[in-house]
């Protein structure tokens, strides 16, 4: 199965777009929508793209094709896998998911990107967290005020 582990992708893309098919074709849709192009088109072009996708690479695996590394690649297989970082990163990411709610969306990812900076080796206390303050509010201005999308302010709704 070594020499096929690529078929693994194969897998994970035909879960994914049977889950997709499934979830566009039993899509509750308006009979009054004007229109060709309804709510269930990309879902479907979408699932129907992962289908063939993973079946062409199906194929090709079982044919003999294999995955080529890229040039420019500097992972040493060899070296263990470095669990820390995973686990700093995960524990960063989920306390800012349940911090964006009752914080608001500047304070939780202002945390996320100075944890995140953190987690990544960076030890610039002095300019980390400016940066990360200053890139969640451009971020949640640009989001919430220039593209309408609502973004929870936490305590800071009313000043911003």
């Amino acid at each position: 199965m070594r020499e096929h582990s690529e078929l693994g992708v194969c897998v994970l893309l035909l879960v994914l777009g049977v889950l997709v098919m499934t979830d566009a074709l039993t899509m509750d849709v308006d009979i009054t929508q004007r229109g060709p192009v309804g709510p269930k088109t990309v879902p479907v072009v979408v699932g129907i793209g992962l289908l063939v996708v993973a079946a062409l690479l199906a194929v090709d695996v079982l044919r003999g094709g294999r995955g080529e590394a890229e040039g420019g690649e500097d992972v040493d297989l060899s070296e263990p896998a470095d669990w820390r970082t995973v686990l700093l990163l995960s524990g960063i990411f989920l306390g800012a998911a349940v911090l964006i709610e009752p914080a608001g969306f500047p304070v939780a990812g202002a945390l996320l990107f100075w944890g995140a900076a953190f987690a990544l080796g960076s030890r610039r206390v002095d300019r980390d967290p400016l940066i990360a303050a200053v890139l969640s509010l451009f971020t949640y201005v640009l989001f919430d005020k220039l593209l309408g999308v609502p973004l929870p302010g936490g305590p800071l709704m009313g000043v911003l």
